[in-house]
């Protein structure tokens, strides 16, 4: 699963330097997250670091990036490997 920032974002900004993945950005009006970065902090943390700072609760799944524990960490070891970052 790969997570989502919801319209509840206040913009607080402490989720973007918690993710290990660079894989949440300002978007045009709140912060988004890059669901093909994302893997919930899987082979980073026990928890998504995101979810766990985020003061108003507003970073669920992505129902559209349902993902098991197996897909984040494949996605994780792709992403940690310096010949496919290109």
């Amino acid at each position: 699963m790969a997570l989502m920032i919801t319209d509840e974002c206040i913009n607080c900004d402490v989720c973007e330097p918690e993710c290990p993945n660079e894989a949440i950005s300002l978007g045009p009006e709140i912060y988004q997250i890059d669901p093909d970065k994302c893997t919930e902090c899987v082979g980073h943390f026990d928890e998504p670091q995101c979810v766990q700072v985020c003061p108003v609760a507003c970073i669920p799944v992505n129902p559209d990036r349902i993902e098991d524990r197996d897909s984040l960490w494949r996605k994780f070891q792709r992403l940690s490997d310096p010949a496919s970052r290109g």
